[in-house]
């Protein structure tokens, strides 16, 4: 009996070697801009590449709500702020995609950011235009 010789052209599933630690697996990138909140605070990213917590709770507040950032009340930034700090930075921090300093409260871009982002920039207008305008726009000056 004699055994056959594996094609090295071929890959076999489960026989795949993991992709390269500087490269994010595409359900981790899906995973990473699932919930609206994610894609906006990754959008802002786009166009600052640190933010403090506080801010990107104004920030997404105020898209949410339909405002400018200085008309948001404490409560609709409180809201956004606990949702951020407890479910959607974690999950971007375990992706690699933020880092987070609990000292200072800010969030900045991390080794898988590139990619996220550039996944993000891709889906462009088809995932929600209105979005993407108001994460990249810049604060306005009552909101700081």
């Amino acid at each position: 009996m004699t055994t056959p010789i594996p094609n090295p052209g071929v890959r076999r599933p489960g026989n795949d070697p993991p992709p390269p630690r500087g490269i994010l697996e595409l359900d981790h990138v899906y995973e990473a801009l699932g919930h609206p909140r994610r894609r906006y605070l990754c959008y802002t990213l786009l166009e600052d590449t640190e933010w403090s917590l506080t801010d990107l709770a104004t920030k997404l507040a105020a898209w949410e709500n339909d405002r400018p950032e200085h008309e948001v009340t404490a409560r609709q930034r409180e809201r956004a702020y606990v949702s951020l700090y407890h479910a959607h930075v974690p999950k971007l921090v375990d992706e690699g995609v933020i880092t987070f300093d609990d000292a200072s409260e800010t969030i900045a871009a991390a080794e898988n950011a590139a990619q996220v982002l550039a996944a993000l920039e891709g889906m462009g207008a088809s995932v929600d235009s209105t979005q993407e305008t108001h994460a990249r726009s810049e604060m306005d000056d009552e909101g700081r």
